[in-house]
């Protein structure tokens, strides 16, 4: 009896299974009569049952084994040797103390003694062919400060290496060896490549020759800190210390990219990485071979992004362009009739989204060129032509500081005369801030000392004037104000 509940409990079980599982994989299983038709459905009580088939779904991935084996050959593997002075202190990096300086004598009777001279320095990189006749790319920082650089390839030949040129700004440098019939990579266009496309890169990570690791596109046209000129190619490839100067391809075998920075909390790789894409490369490179430097436009302007606050301010529909904090004096933008707040929107028909679009669009282009700008000047929008001048110092950019909630708590005073002739301001504006309470304006980043010039694009000298100001603006004021002798604006929001 146990025996045959047991069976029955099984039989009813397997049956119940069936009803969940058994059509879709097809068990044969059935307490009726069921009977399989002509067209492979099967017949139950009557009933047709459509038996699917299971579809099978592969995915292909990628495979860079090509790619490796035909451009492996044409990357290089950097070595640098150089030597770094050293100071008083005996330590690469400390400079000897200024005679002018009030603490001259202090370091001078208690310095540390240590050795004079310099210290040997040793480096490693990577780099890329790019014409049989040796002609090589790599990074600037690469080569910096070499007295003798090694190119080795994948041969294990071994070259000295004449440096062509280097252009700090854009990172790129140009190496020379003697040698001829070399292979050497195909160059591409980063500008046809799409965010999550597939790319790999090949160098000398830690000095580990002609390593290959993947990854996808993360990003487009990334702007770093201090370096506004390259419009970065973001990865999530595996870059390491060693890995800098070498290329990036795409699945075409084509160099799209040259590797050169990596976010780092711990100096390794942490999936953020950026490649300087070679049309930008190349243009340096072109330069350097020709004329031994890289000659850039200029406007001659400082520039901030434009956050939701300083848009309102502004009457901007939305944030978008590259605001002018301050306008260099005699410089091509002052000519052309730019003024501080003017925000340039467009630059020779380009949209400009964000501030670090404009540095690149200006630097590429020819000092004494023609440049067209639609600029939106006191809340409208105007066109302008300039001729771009040549770019002789870094742009700087400021960034605005985040706003906050409360009252405006500022204590304001007129400039005295001294600080106005030491800051060359015109009578009918600025005004210093002697103290400043916790409110919006603390929150927005105002500090005292700073020299408020203008509120909302119109200039302030008097307490009242401001008031005034602000009590006609509304929630967003958008401050113009001096920071030594940087210029920025500073968005507040009242509520």
């Amino acid at each position: 009896m146990k025996l045959n509940k047991l069976a029955l409990n099984i039989h009813r079980s397997f049956a119940i299974a069936c009803v969940f599982i058994g059509l879709a994989s097809g068990c044969s299983y059935a307490s009726h009569d069921t009977s399989a038709t002509a067209n492979g459905s099967q017949k139950s009580d009557g009933v047709e049952v459509a038996q699917t088939p299971a579809q099978k779904v592969s995915v292909a991935l990628p495979d860079f084994s090509e790619i490796a084996a035909q451009q492996g050959p044409a990357v290089v593997n950097i070595s640098v040797s150089g030597s770094v002075k050293l100071g008083t202190q005996g330590f690469p990096g400390f400079a000897e103390p200024d005679p002018n300086d009030p603490f001259y004598e202090f370091f001078r009777r208690f310095q540390i003694p240590g050795p004079q001279g310099s210290q040997p320095t040793h480096g490693l990189g990577s780099g890329f062919i790019i014409s049989a006749d040796g002609v090589i790319l790599t990074n600037a920082h690469v080569v910096a400060n070499a007295d003798e650089v090694i190119v080795k390839l994948t041969d294990k030949r071994e070259f000295k290496a004449k440096v062509m040129g280097a252009d700090k700004p854009s990172d790129v440098a140009v190496l020379k060896i003697d040698a001829k019939d070399l292979p050497f990579v195909k160059i591409g266009d980063p500008k046809k490549s799409r965010v999550g496309e597939w790319v790999i890169a090949i160098g000398s990570p830690f000095g580990f020759e002609n390593s290959v690791t993947a990854g996808i596109i993360s990003a487009k046209s990334r702007s770093l800190p201090d370096e506004g000129y390259v419009p970065f190619l973001q990865t999530d490839v595996a870059i390491n210390p060693g890995n800098s100067g070498g290329p990036l391809f795409n699945m075409s075998g084509e160099v799209i990219g040259i590797n050169s920075q990596i976010y780092s909390r711990s100096g390794g790789y942490q999936g953020l990485s950026f490649a300087i894409p070679i049309d930008v490369a190349m243009k340096s490179e072109a330069q350097l071979i020709d004329h031994g430097k890289v000659n850039r436009g200029r406007l001659g302007v400082l520039i901030q992004e434009v956050n939701q606050d300083l848009a309102t301010s502004f009457g901007l529909e939305k944030p978008v362009g590259a605001l002018v904090s301050s306008v260099e004096k005699g410089s091509p933008a002052e000519h052309a009739g730019i003024e501080s707040g003017d925000v340039i929107l467009k630059f020779n028909g380009k949209e400009i989204f964000h501030s670090s679009d404009l540095p690149p669009l200006v630097a590429e282009l020819p000092p004494g060129s023609e440049a067209s700008l639609e600029i939106w000047h006191k809340k409208r929008s105007r066109t302008i032509s300039m001729k771009i001048g040549e770019m002789n110092a870094t742009i700087a950019t400021a960034e605005p500081e985040n706003t906050n909630k409360g009252k405006l708590g500022l204590a304001l005073r007129q400039l005295t005369a001294e600080e106005r002739a030491k800051t060359e301001l015109p009578k009918d504006e600025g005004l210093v801030v002697e103290h400043i309470a916790e409110g919006p304006a603390a929150q927005a980043g105002i500090r005292p000392g700073d020299i408020i010039l203008s509120v909302n694009g119109e200039k302030v000298a008097s307490v009242e004037k401001l008031r005034s100001l602000i009590e006609k603006a509304g929630k967003r004021l958008a401050f113009h104000v001096m920071r030594g002798e940087m210029k920025l604006f500073i968005a507040i929001k009242i509520e």
